[in-house]
Parts: structure tokens; C-alpha cells; sequence
């Protein structure tokens, strides 16, 4: 694998983990400014947000159920946008081909991971974001 083969897997990898950045950073404003329900009654009913009997039980109220709906719904696009990125950055900017065997030395190979990771912290301080 190339130099420029690593840095495109860099370079897409930080492009996804932009989008779920973003996704995450849309959901946490929906809630905060939703009329329909808090942000502590959405971290509550979003645990059981899939059993019935759980929503009953915690008494949420239909105003709450549709905000949980449409919060949800904003969750699944974004992250069918963000899943639709991933493979097509893969296929077309990185290729199958070095996707895979990235993928394999990451996991195989101290220098590689070594060297992949300083290529994903430049490319985060030049987004303006740090760990």
C-alpha cells in the first residue's frame, strides 16, 4: 500500500467521522430545542424507545412519542447519509482494493496504524478539532 493510498483512507475517515459529528451535534439541538419533550425525558424514553410496554410504564405522553419519532427519523437519514458516504468514499476515493488491505494492515501492522493515526490527528487539527 502507498503513502497516498493511507492518507486517502486518512482523509475519508475523517470525512466520516465529520458527518457523525454533525448528525450527532443536529440531534443534540433538536432535542434541546424541541417544545415536546426535555433533554432529560428524551435520555430516559430513547433507552426504551422500542418496547411499548416500557413507554407505557414511563408514562410518556404522545406529544413526547412524536417528538422521539421525528428525533428518530433525523437519526436514521443521517445515518443512512453518512453509511451511503462511507461505502461510496470507499469504492471510489480510497478503492476496494486498498480499502481492504488498509483495513488489514491497521490491524496487523504497529507501523502502519502508527502512521495512519498521525495522518488522522494532522487532518483533525486542520478541521479545528483535537481529542
Amino acid at each position: 500500500m502507498s503513502d497516498e493510498e493511507l492518507h486517502r483512507y486518512a482523509v475519508m475517515m475523517d470525512s466520516i467521522d465529520e458527518m457523525r459529528v454533525t448528525l450527532l451535534n443536529e440531534i443534540s439541538e433538536m432535542v434541546k430545542n424541541s417544545d415536546k419533550i426535555t433533554v432529560a425525558r428524551y435520555n430516559e424514553l430513547s433507552k426504551v424507545a422500542d418496547d411499548q410496554e416500557k413507554l407505557a410504564a414511563a408514562n410518556a405522553t404522545e406529544d413526547e412519542l412524536a417528538a422521539l419519532k421525528e428525533i428518530q427519523a433525523k437519526k436514521d437519514a443521517g445515518t443512512a447519509r453518512i453509511n451511503d458516504a462511507f461505502k461510496n468514499l470507499a469504492k471510489e476515493y480510497v478503492g476496494a482494493t486498498a480499502y481492504n488491505k488498509i483495513r488489514k494492515a491497521l490491524k496487523d501492522d504497529t507501523a502502519v496504524k502508527s502512521k495512519y493515526e498521525s495522518l488522522l490527528e494532522e487532518l483533525k487539527a486542520d478541521n479545528g478539532v483535537v481529542n
